[in-house]
């Protein structure tokens, strides 16, 4: 039995912080979406686990064996092993969740061969704190340090997305660590177009004044025909959103001629 899963691209329609917490991590408030693609993982029955990394940003990630790849297969109880190949298409350090994405689909795939134990969310949680949304990659608000899933009516499923990054990694740690620690309100209220329209990303200055080409980049894409864009994440990719295909597809040949070296993917959101 061979299984292929994808491990769909994260992004963050609106990331308010709120607080520091005193066991370092932050109080957030957000909303997660994911895109039909991303990395592509094929696992098979195996005597015991191995991971085997390739494709375009293989060479970006840690030891194959020491990836939230590898660390997900060891938190869950399986009668046999796993091989898994991960093709590592998205890029790291990117706001796009790629580890915690691809911790996520292990979950599925041990799910289809295994299943879960009924503690999975906690297990899941262990490895970061956006891997539970990642399990199911729906659209969902996260609260806390993101494990704190509450639903949220999606009426965005199917819309046309572009992702964008100048293939400079940003990480998370110092972004947060730039972050002002002013408390700019909290997440709205109402259905996930109107969160994503109404809030905002409270990284996106900072992770600015890390890597300043995001900033030229937002201005790209808002000046599109985008009915929304922003960073994801921590950066450094962007994202935007569009009413048709057409206008995805127009605004991904604008961003190829200006940044003829940068990463992109069209996809839609799930």
């Amino acid at each position: 039995m061979t299984l292929t899963e994808t491990a769909y691209a994260k992004i963050n329609l609106a990331l308010h912080v709120r607080a520091r917490r005193d066991d370092g991590y932050h109080e957030l408030e957000t909303l997660f979406a994911f895109v039909d693609a991303g990395d592509t993982l094929v696992a098979r029955p195996a005597n015991q686990d191995s991971v085997k990394t390739l494709g375009e940003f293989a060479t970006d990630i840690d030891d194959p064996m020491n990836n939230l790849v590898a660390k997900a297969l060891g938190l869950l109880p399986r009668t046999g092993g796993i091989e898994i190949t991960l093709e590592k298409n998205l890029p790291v350090a990117a706001g796009l969740g790629g580890g915690s994405a691809d911790a996520g689909a292990v979950f599925r795939i041990v799910e289809h061969m295994h299943g879960l134990p009924d503690d999975w969310r906690e297990r899941a949680s262990k490895l970061g704190a956006d891997v539970p949304c990642c399990v199911r990659s729906e659209t969902t608000i996260g609260r806390g340090t993101g494990a704190q899933l509450q639903t949220v009516a999606c009426d965005l499923s199917g819309v046309p997305v572009l992702l964008v990054n100048p293939r400079l990694p940003v990480h998370t740690g110092p972004v947060f660590k730039a972050w002002d620690g002013v408390d700019r309100g909290r997440l709205p209220d109402g259905n996930a177009r109107a969160i994503a329209l109404a809030g905002r990303n409270d990284l996106r200055d900072p992770a600015i004044s890390l890597c300043p080409p995001i900033a030229r980049l937002l201005d790209t894409l808002s000046a599109t025909d985008a009915w929304l864009s922003n960073m994801s994440g921590s950066g450094a990719t962007c994202f935007a959103l569009f009413d048709d295909i057409a206008q995805r597809d127009h605004a991904a040949q604008q961003i190829a001629e200006l940044f003829p070296l940068y990463w992109q993917l069209s996809g839609k959101l799930r």
